[in-house]
């Protein structure tokens, strides 16, 4: 087989690096414009990777048979083109499709490309964006799979929900094929618990900063004793507690707004003695910050207990999710806390749930390295990927 030598395109912190290097390929340029994640790349790979891609000189860069790149999706805009859709400059896409092409004009088209975005590419804009995606690639001359990948490291029995888009292509140059399948081997869902099963977790107490402060424990405390005192289990909608009580009009506010009013209010109704004792318990949470005046309970009856499941501090409110899988993790620093120890995962652990090995050297700055790790790809998904596309016939 043929030696993979890789282009690694809004590189972060190396998630494809780590991925292909493990089976085999060798990186010979890569592209980020974070200065931390340049520092953790340097760190980790000793390669510079402090390029900008709307910049790059196609013809400087050294040789390479595949292009890989998590870039950022931004808004197809039809506002100043006429050509809308079918346009995609103005976008980082483009300069993902300037540097193929170059390679095309020059008769050495790049064999393989592996591609991640978000969930939501799929359907933006009703699929008109992932429609432009395909049909570029392909006028590039590159085979696809007939729809995008869509993956998460839990159906490789990794426990993070983390569905993420992935475009894989082969130039016709090099198969005879017409379009690419992939026998996936997938696991639908984790069945373990995370809190008893999984290695991610660290064996010692960690340090203090990663425990609840007593507020947090003071907050969580309070909507255990709420899912606990009420009569409905299954809560589909987010509890608002700023309508408990309330009778105003609710004229002039949008649908969905009113609908989550009046689940609330009703709930407030079926469970009125209860609710108004724990008011008052908890001074009408006159102490809690606004945000945590929401909750979002997503466990159903599956556990009893706040504190048997994973939580988070959310802007939409606190939310809790059965211990299967951890949420996705993201950019934004909504750290998962592990309801059983009460305290947030570490920075270790948040790389062991991206795949990433022990012997990765993480950013000291733990918000940097959380936005890291949120940014990054998974890198057993990307492995397990990558070589299903370079083992075509």
């Amino acid at each position: 087989m043929e030696e993979i030598k890789f282009i690694d395109l809004f590189a972060g912190i190396g998630g494809f690096h780590m991925a292909i290097s493990e089976l085999g390929g060798k990186c010979v340029f890569a592209s980020e414009i974070d200065k931390y994640a340049i520092e953790t790349y340097n760190k980790n790979y000793n390669i510079d990777s402090n390029y900008d891609v709307t910049s790059i000189k196609p013809d400087e860069l050294p040789d390479y048979n595949m292009l890989c790149a998590g870039f950022p999706c931004q808004a197809f805009s039809k506002a100043g083109g006429q050509k809308g859709f079918s346009d995609t400059r103005g976008t980082l896409f483009f300069h993902i499709e300037r540097l193929l092409k170059y390679r095309i004009d020059i008769g050495k088209p790049v064999k393989y490309i592996v591609l991640e975005n978000v969930r939501n590419l799929v359907s933006h804009d009703n699929g008109l964006t992932w429609n432009v995606i395909r049909k570029n690639l392909k006028k590039l001359g590159y085979i696809l799979t007939e729809d995008p990948i869509i993956m998460s490291p839990h159906q490789l029995k990794i426990p993070q929900l983390r569905e993420r888009v992935f475009i894989l292509g082969i130039h016709k140059t090099y198969t005879e094929l017409k379009n690419i399948k992939f026998n996936l081997q997938l696991n639908k869902s984790s069945k373990k618990n995370i809190t008893d099963a999984l290695s991610v977790m660290e064996k010692h107490r960690v340090a203090n900063r990663y425990y609840l402060s007593d507020y947090e424990r003071y907050v969580l405390n309070a909507w255990d004793e709420f899912i606990k005192g009420i009569n409905k289990k299954v809560i589909g909608f987010p509890i608002w507690s700023f309508e408990f009580n309330k009778t105003y009009e609710l004229m002039g506010i949008p649908k969905w707004k009113k609908e989550f009013i009046d689940k609330n209010r009703k709930l407030y109704r079926n469970n009125k003695k209860f609710i108004d004792a724990w008011l008052e318990k908890y001074n009408n949470l006159q102490n809690f910050i606004n945000t945590h005046k929401k909750f979002e309970w997503q466990a159903g009856k599956h556990i009893k207990s706040l504190w048997e499941g994973i939580i988070q501090f959310r802007p939409s409110g606190i939310r809790v999710k059965r211990p299967t899988e951890f949420p996705a993790l993201v950019a934004m620093v909504h750290v998962p806390i592990i309801g059983k120890y009460k305290r947030r995962l570490t920075p270790r652990e948040v790389a062991r749930l991206q795949s990433f090995p022990d012997s990765f050297m993480i950013n000291d700055n733990d918000k940097q390295a959380y936005k890291q790790f949120g940014n990054s790809v998974n890198v057993n998904v990307v492995k397990y990927l990558v070589e299903k596309l370079i083992n075509i016939k």
